[in-house]
């Protein structure tokens, strides 16, 4: 039984089908009943383990800027400045981690912002006190794919490939569907049947657009997201690489994006007081693996050094929500 859990956890990670009973797909594959299927998420669902399944969408593509973020801010100030930083709704991700920069946060910024990015990132460090602060906007993409390895029988190196995307013109159905799919959906026999209701379509419509939508690179993809450390991934670090820059640096990514364990890879900026431009998500269930996975990178990548940054807490984590009001207000609120 728990292996056929840990199948059902790998599957819906890494393609989850888009039809009007996923679940019964799922079940035919493995040839159990669709309601085992159904118990079992149910029950990861309720435990947690299940964090949030839903359209993964692309900030960029949807007209969004957005940046990784790191505030030096006084321990004595920790408290109140999460507090503040967390109040943005384009705040989705937010860790203390190990190192005299220790608030590390993502932030998004909608193409109707009156403050843009930069503005913004400057008012909350002045709102939070903060004594120093970088801005680490992507350079280059080379992975984002969280695919926890429940069964243990993932390789040690996956093939990235590189996707050419179409162009889509949007229309109001596309972004209201955009809006709707970005929800948690229930674990239940027909989950899309409440989003096809309520936008008045068919259900081929329904997949055909988001098609379109996966096609265009504006939706990553449609997958659950595991909850790391419920899902027994307690050691997850963000290790930081001083490597070539341009083409060279781009080779090195591409490496270090093949390792099945990185979850994120990508090219961000240097600066005089961070010489770190490749930053890898490396996920694995204890320090010691996470550790020698690591260490086995480090083997196949050119890098001046490298330092992994183990978050000691995490205070965020949430998906953007988008085309929402929640932005405007915070700005009238802090402006």
């Amino acid at each position: 039984m728990e292996d056929m859990k840990n199948e059902i956890l790998s599957r819906i990670q890494k393609k989850f089908p888009l039809v009007a009973k996923p679940f019964k797909a799922i079940a035919d594959e493995l040839n159990i009943s669709e309601n085992e299927v159904l118990e079992i998420l149910q029950a990861e669902k309720k435990a947690g383990i299940i964090r949030q399944t839903s359209a993964i969408f692309d900030t960029k593509r949807l007209g969004y800027k957005s940046s990784l973020v790191a505030f030096k801010v006084a321990p004595q100030n920790i408290d109140a400045a999460v507090e503040i930083i967390n109040s943005h709704p384009g705040i989705s991700h937010n860790y203390e981690r190990n190192h005299e920069f220790n608030i590390w946060f993502t932030l998004g910024i909608s193409p109707a912002s009156k403050l843009g990015l930069d503005k913004t990132v400057e008012l909350l460090a002045k709102l939070t006190k903060a004594d120093e602060y970088i801005m680490l906007p992507t350079l280059k993409l080379f992975k984002i794919n969280v695919k926890l390895n429940t069964t243990g029988k993932d390789d040690k190196k996956e093939v990235v490939k590189k996707v050419v995307h179409s162009d889509i013109e949007m229309t109001q159905l596309h972004h209201d569907i955009v809006q709707k799919a970005q929800y948690d959906i229930e674990m239940v026999s027909e989950p899309f049947k409440k989003m096809v209701d309520e936008l008045g379509i068919d259900y081929d419509r329904f997949f055909s657009i988001l098609k379109e939508l996966q096609e265009a690179g504006i939706m990553r993809r449609f997958a659950s997201i595991l909850n790391h450390r419920k899902a027994g991934f307690n050691a997850n670090a963000m290790v930081v690489w001083d490597v070539a820059e341009g083409e060279i640096g781009e080779a090195i990514g591409k490496k270090a994006a093949e390792f099945s364990a990185v979850s994120h890879c990508y090219l961000r900026p240097k600066y005089p007081n961070w010489p770190y431009n490749l930053f890898t998500m490396v996920h694995g269930k204890t320090k010691e693996e996470t550790d020698s996975i690591i260490e086995e990178m480090a083997k196949e990548i050119e890098s001046k050094s490298h330092m992994p940054l183990y978050s000691s807490r995490e205070f965020k984590k949430v998906r953007i929500e988008y085309f929402t009001p929640a932005e405007e207000l915070w700005e009238k609120d802090k402006l």
